[in-house]
């Protein structure tokens, strides 16, 4: 099956097949799912300052005790621990409410400092503690209280949110039908935490049956109990195993929800959802299937065009999937940004995985224009990440058909991604260039070079796009220098009577590949010596 078995390289060479390659990639970018610790928690992992449910007694403590010692803060959760302990010893008059103020203090204090006392809370025994005030039949505001205090402990450090694993059955078995929506939230929310923390603990939580029950949550029409499962499931299926995803688009009422959601959801409830789509197309060709089969792709399409909410619209086209034709090849990835980046997204995921998916682009769809103009519209934004994802997923419909590249190359996108060529980002740069490498070629059978599109390499040229990729060639990344050196062979190759060479010199890009003469990686160093020795070798510039 495609999600089996996937390699893991970001962008394969030229000669690469492309089908070996969408997957590779995909799954490579779906495995990242942040590069900075810190970034990723903001998603990943939640921390409970405020009640979950208007029903229930729980008063925030807006004073954060910033600027308190931490040993007192230490010293008081270690205390509230102990009297925990002897809250639950306690059978005399009074004993259920002297257990839940007890847990209400000992989460207060959890919740009170931006590095909450977790270390101090397990040594003093908390979590073997917590797990008895799980255990069945117990009240209502109890079982609440005590998963409040597990939620916190899991927003912890790695080894902190290990700690949990004696309380996962029972938090997963309070998941059910017969628990209240605020303890069955305030499980998931605990859940979330721990799936967040990395691949061995969802493996973990998989085994022990948490899919199915989260799923569940997932289905009602709204409410945070809706919202608080949905990113619990984004963080389970995150991969890299498929497995999750495949099994999740599997089960009854998923797929109904997903669209239902999605077109009539508030923002938040949207874009908790678009993660999942984000995940289930990055990861599962089953999943990315089913999805399209579903006319999801007409839902994202429609939400992109009248979505301004950056945070929902990046997932909607991000977790990357590739498909970048013979000369550049793309993936799936996944980032944690801001609704119209998740519809960017899933819709580049979907478009690249699934071949019946881009029949949204062929002549006579009517959803066709109304998608090239939406993503015009995002290359014109001044979100930075919204343009990067815009270029991301223009390069994976260029990595189609020829009629996806016509399709492309008479739009107004490509005024606008010459001018980013040479004036965004370096990171949207690359991605641009993507897009207009691939808008210059078509794939080969076998692993011959690509064919050029002259009409569109010439046009391209001429409107003065070859100093920004000869600009890539000069850069330390060597992906990018990559893209650089395979532009310029396209136009040493392929310019008409021969001025490519003159051209490539001009712009001094015999200068920018003599830098990889005895550069310290082989492809890039055997690729630019050898346009160098083909195109400028003792013979240059004598007919002159």
């Amino acid at each position: 099956m495609a999600d089996d078995g996937l390699a893991s390289h970001r962008r394969d060479p030229i000669k690469s097949s492309v089908g070996s390659v969408a997957a590779n990639r995909r799954r490579q970018q779906a495995i990242k799912v942040g590069k900075e610790r810190r970034e990723a928690l903001v998603r990943t992992k939640r921390l409970c300052r405020v009640g979950i449910s208007s029903d229930n007694d729980v008063p925030y403590d807006g004073d954060m005790m910033i600027d308190e010692e931490q040993s007192i803060l230490e010293s008081q959760t270690s205390s509230a621990v102990e009297e925990l302990k002897a809250a639950v010893m306690y059978q005399g008059k009074g004993a259920k409410q002297k257990r839940v103020s007890a847990l209400r203090e000992l989460r207060r204090l959890l919740s009170r400092s931006e590095f909450p006392p977790i270390e101090a809370a397990l040594k003093a025994g908390a979590i073997s503690i917590l797990v008895q005030c799980l255990s069945f039949g117990s009240p209502d505001e109890q079982l609440f209280e005590a998963a409040w205090c597990l939620t916190n402990i899991a927003a912890g450090k790695p080894e902190e949110t290990k700690a949990l694993l004696p309380a996962l059955p029972l938090l997963i078995a309070h998941l059910g039908e017969k628990s209240s929506p605020p303890v069955a939230e305030q499980c998931a929310w605990a859940l979330g935490n721990v799936a967040g923390e990395g691949e061995e603990l969802r493996n973990v939580l998989l085994s022990q049956g948490a899919l199915s029950p989260l799923t569940r949550m997932m289905l009602p029409n709204q409410g945070s109990t809706v919202r608080t499962a949905a990113w619990a499931l984004s963080n389970l299926i995150k991969g890299p195993d498929p497995k999750a995803a495949s099994e999740l688009i599997q089960i009854d009422g998923v797929i109904d929800a997903i669209l239902r959601h999605l077109r009539k959801g508030g923002d938040e409830l949207a874009t908790e959802v678009a993660w999942v789509v984000v995940y289930l197309s990055a990861l599962s060709d089953t999943a990315t299937s089913i999805l399209v089969k579903g006319n999801l792709l007409q839902l994202l399409v429609e939400r992109l065009a009248t979505s301004n909410n950056i945070q929902l619209l990046i997932p909607v086209s991000s977790a990357r999937k590739v498909k970048k034709a013979s000369w550049i090849h793309a993936t799936k990835q996944i980032w944690h940004s801001t609704t119209c980046k998740l519809v960017l997204r899933s819709l580049g995921n979907l478009v690249a995985g699934a071949s019946h998916a881009t029949s949204v682009l062929v002549v006579g769809n009517e959803l066709k224009d109304s998608f090239i103009a939406s993503l015009v519209k995002c290359l014109k934004s001044e979100h930075r990440v919204l343009k990067k994802e815009t270029a991301w997923v223009l390069s994976t419909i260029a990595a189609g058909s020829i009629e996806h590249k016509k399709l492309i190359y008479a739009s107004e996108a490509v005024p606008l991604l010459l001018r980013l060529l040479s004036t965004a980002p370096f990171d949207i740069r690359k991605e641009v260039a993507y897009v207009l490498g691939n808008l210059c070629v078509v794939s080969s059978e076998g692993s011959g070079m690509p064919a050029l599109i002259l009409e569109h390499l010439v046009s391209l040229v001429d409107r003065g796009c070859l100093p920004g990729f000869i600009d890539l060639v000069r850069t330390a990344d060597t992906e990018a220098a990559k893209l650089g050196l395979q532009f310029i062979e396209l136009v040493l190759r392929g310019m008409p009577n021969g001025k490519g060479p003159k051209l490539v010199e001009r712009e001094d890009g015999i200068d920018a590949m003599e830098r990889f003469q005895f550069h310290e990686n082989e492809d890039l160093r055997n690729m630019a010596n050898r346009l160098v020795d083909k195109y400028f070798g003792e013979d240059y510039g004598l007919d002159e």
